[in-house]
């Protein structure tokens, strides 16, 4: 058989009309890549026995585009992008029930929390934020956030049990 860099000479129209005829109009270079990539798989897995190699690197080439184009459409589905401005029209997380953080501040001083306990609860109830989430806001360690939420635990707990909670 022929070497690689003659292949990839002849089989180079092959692999942009493959691409046309799959209406592929967006990273064609990209695509373009693929199919030399796949054609060197072809040219080493053909066996002369089974068939023309022409043939075979049409299908080899043209399923592993349209494998790629699969997964890339898969990709696009699954994520969105979203602009800068669409930010101004989210509203702030705190804004929206602005009743729900004043209970549960009510709820904290009920219960005598710490100034960091208090975070803890702020930021686990109204923001659903998690221990390393609020590490990395506060920029404390991991094991003082934890600190924080045993010791706000506890202290909810018993005034619970002392009827001191609404």
């Amino acid at each position: 058989m022929e070497s690689f860099e003659q292949l990839t000479t002849q089989y180079t129209p092959m692999i942009y009309k493959i691409i046309s005829s799959l209406n592929i109009y967006m990273n064609k270079d990209e695509f373009f890549q693929i199919g030399l990539i796949a054609l060197w798989e072809a040219y080493k897995r053909f066996d002369p026995e089974k068939g023309n190699f022409t043939n075979y690197a049409y299908t080899f080439i043209k399923g592993r585009l349209l494998t790629e184009m699969s997964q890339a459409n898969r990709y696009i589905e699954n994520t969105y992008t979203v602009n800068e401005e669409i930010f101004d029209f989210i509203a702030d997380e705190f804004s929206c029930c602005p009743l729900e953080e004043d209970i549960l501040l009510s709820y904290c001083q009920a219960a005598a929390l710490t100034e960091n306990q208090t975070k803890w609860v702020l930021y686990t109830c109204l923001k659903d934020c998690s221990v390393k989430e609020i590490a990395e806001i506060e920029q404390v360690s991991l094991s003082a956030v934890k600190s924080w939420r045993a010791g706000a635990r506890k202290k909810l707990k018993k005034a619970r049990q002392e009827n001191r909670l609404f």
